[in-house]
């Protein structure tokens, strides 16, 4: 490894998040071999033949074995446990990054546990669909969306250039912040949204009657705002259990502003209803 040029790069999990950073990298002339690691041998070959990968593995020792980059692209409650099970089997200089959208628990789990010459570079790319596996990788998956860093004290400084460097050859732009602001940042702007519309969904099928599919009647707006109800549950199992204590706080918040709309509904109070609307409208036409 040279430079920012990745000559062997190990994905463990080549979904739509290790897949499609492995098709960037390639895309970009970055990397050499990749070698893609996991279970399921069906994904893996599908993985193969989209040449996301040039092989694959289902022994995480043998595929993180000489690699000078080892990305953790699994659900983030098997992140600290996929990181032991690697580390010891990773050569001197080499780095470990990951894609987990929670930050400090993985942190404080796998910092510990780092062999001596081998860095840790935690990190989000804060983009994704509904769709999982390999199948739904793309190359362009992070152009023009933000990957976020959370180096720590005990982060080695060109380990982090590199990553840093990797993810903007991914076509991100990268920031840095502690692991508390990332998951504060992301329990509202990201783990609120899918909790919500987790809940609508079950909510809104609680509406009808028993003999009847309301969700048959589903149009364009109910359908849109639900999208990320495809997502796969046990990430976001997950990912609720990792960030509890700032997901409760942002669902609290979340509460107190439905309990007010639906004070104004229930008090026929048309002037406060149409400030609730306006002042939602005009944040959220300021961020598209």
């Amino acid at each position: 490894m040279s430079d920012f040029y990745v000559s062997k790069l190990a994905v463990v999990g080549v979904g739509l998040i290790g897949g499609s950073f492995a098709l960037a990298l390639k895309q970009a002339g970055l990397v050499g071999e990749v070698v893609g690691i996991g279970r399921g041998r069906a994904n893996l070959e599908t993985a193969c033949e989209r040449g996301i990968i040039d092989s694959f593995t289902h022994s995480l020792v043998e595929g993180v074995a000489e690699a000078d980059v080892v990305f953790l692209a699994t659900p983030v409650r098997t992140l600290a446990r996929v990181a032991a099970e690697a580390l010891p089997y990773m050569k001197k200089g080499a780095v470990l990054t990951d894609g987990g959208s929670v930050k400090a628990e993985v942190v404080a789990a796998i910092e510990p546990l780092l062999p001596e010459g081998v860095h840790f570079v935690p990190g989000h790319p804060v983009a994704g669909t509904e769709r999982s596996g390999a199948e739904a990788a793309f190359a362009t998956l992070y152009r023009g969306r933000r990957c976020i860093l959370t180096p720590t004290s005990r982060t080695d400084r060109g380990a982090l250039e590199l990553v840093r460097q990797l993810w903007r050859a991914a076509g991100s732009e990268v920031v840095d912040m502690t692991p508390e602001k990332h998951d504060h940042i992301l329990a509202a702007i990201s783990h609120l949204p899918h909790m919500v519309a987790y809940a609508l969904v079950n909510a809104v099928v609680g509406c009808g009657d028993q003999d009847e599919d309301i969700l048959s009647y589903s149009a364009g707006g109910f359908r849109d705002f639900t999208r990320i109800a495809s997502s796969d549950p046990t990430m976001w199992r997950d990912i609720a259990l990792s960030n509890r204590e700032a997901l409760l706080e942002v669902i609290g918040i979340f509460e107190k502003s439905l309990a007010t709309v639906k004070s104004d509904i229930a008090a026929g109070n048309a002037d406060a209803l149409f400030d609730f609307f306006q002042r939602s409208k005009q944040r959220r036409d300021a961020i598209v």
